[in-house]
């Protein structure tokens, strides 16, 4: 890309603000590893180019058994500031038409089964070529190398080797998973991170060429683990399932309030845990031997978290909020979704957003994280969805592909 049209990019991206403005990402993902990095990446500004395959759409389009006027909430949040545009990589044309947009591009994300661009002939040799400064994000289930490296991956399974879901739950019980894509988030968390590290690289520090960011689910789940690897490399101990709390760490529970609310005490350190004895009307423990330090409470924990259950089953809810929150202690009540909406500190970050669909108007989705002072991120649009709705805008004006050549390629089945 020369110079003069990189100028030109950045300033006709100027008015969409972030501090990823004039990044230019293509998204190649499907479900969700792949399109909640482009989600990260372009909250922030960046310029994302969706791509889907025309007449097979990306499925979290219709993801989901929760419908608002016949349609997917997932699709709208999920696929928030993106382009989207219709290409068909299996079409030799349409390979060359991607190589176009990789030479436009910062980035390009996939989430495809390792091998799959190498089938078409896009792997990373062949988009260097075209472009030395792409980065290209490679997010599967157990990366780019390795015995299971063609294994298809998703999030469930990747949360079950990454050694999160056995840790999860009650011992002695199957172990659970979040009502969530937990496994897929973190991968596309961890792949937004590689991204800007690679871009920082690329341009801060004049490396000057992009590199492959290489990210697996299995193992954005295993970096959760905390000190579980030296645990059993030096101690033999295999961490299991807690319940509600952490072993050796104490006070540190949800706790039944009066009105029947949990709520989450968490009062492990040392200071915290006497300002708690202060609150509670019980100052002697703070310099009990066997409460007096982290160690003590760890080993007596059953104990200490039994006088503090039984003193919050005094109390209701909105009492154990105020007197410990005024005490300096951590706490907090455990949310459903609606008490979030009620919540006037979400209100307050802006973290219930109104976006506005072109179908069915305005809804409620998720905030951007995180807040920047001077260059914070927005929603500007919600996701369309008309597929290939900005073909005309991405081939026409960025490619410079006339309309009759962009009518015979969607004749022929490449767009």
């Amino acid at each position: 890309m020369t110079d003069t049209a990189r100028e030109g990019r950045e300033a006709s991206a100027a008015e969409a603000g972030g501090p990823l403005t004039g990044v230019r990402v293509v998204e190649l993902g499907q479900l969700l590893a792949g399109p909640f990095t482009g989600r990260l990446l372009g909250d922030l500004g960046a310029e994302i180019i969706k791509v889907e395959a025309p007449g097979r759409p990306d499925p979290i389009r219709d993801w989901g058994k929760a419908r608002y006027e016949g349609r997917s909430l997932w699709w709208p949040v999920q696929s928030r500031n993106k382009k989207c545009i219709t290409l068909n990589l299996r079409h030799e044309e349409g390979q060359s038409l991607l190589l176009r947009l990789a030479e436009q591009a910062d980035v390009l994300v996939e989430n495809f089964r390792p091998g799959t661009l190498e089938k078409w002939n896009l792997g990373y040799e062949r988009l260097s070529e075209v472009n030395p400064r792409l980065v290209l994000a490679r997010v599967s289930g157990y990366g780019q190398t390795g015995p299971y490296a063609k294994r298809a991956g998703f999030a469930s399974v990747s949360e079950a080797m990454g050694g999160i879901r056995y840790i999860n739950g009650f011992p002695g019980e199957p172990p659970p998973r979040m009502h969530i894509s937990l496994g897929d988030s973190l991968a596309g968390m961890f792949a937004a991170q590689g991204i800007l590290a690679a871009l920082y690289w690329r341009d801060a520090l004049r490396g000057g060429l992009g590199q492959v960011v290489d990210v697996s689910l299995m193992e954005a789940s295993f970096a959760m683990l905390e000190s579980a690897v030296p645990e059993y490399d030096r101690l033999g101990i295999v961490r299991g399932p807690q319940g509600t709390n952490l072993k050796g760490i104490a006070p540190s529970n949800i706790f039944k309030s009066s009105d029947d609310t949990w709520i989450v005490i968490a009062a492990n350190a040392d200071n915290v845990f006497r300002r708690l004895c202060e609150a509670m009307g019980r100052p002697e423990l703070a310099d009990d031997e066997r409460f007096a330090t982290h160690l003590a409470r760890g080993d007596n924990q059953d104990e200490i978290e039994g006088i503090v259950a039984e003193w919050a089953s005094r109390h209701t809810a909105k009492e154990i909020d105020e007197i410990l929150n005024e005490a300096g202690v951590i706490c907090g009540p455990i949310y459903t979704i609606a008490d979030i909406f009620e919540d006037p500190q979400y209100r307050a970050r802006e973290m219930l957003v109104t976006h506005v669909d072109p179908e069915f108007g305005e809804y409620v989705g998720p905030g951007i994280v995180p807040k920047l002072s001077r260059t914070p991120g927005a929603v500007r649009w919600s996701a369309t969805w008309e597929e290939g709705s900005h073909n005309r805008e991405v081939y026409g004006d960025l490619l410079g592909i006339p309309d009759e050549e962009l009518e015979r390629l969607r004749a022929e089945g490449v767009l």
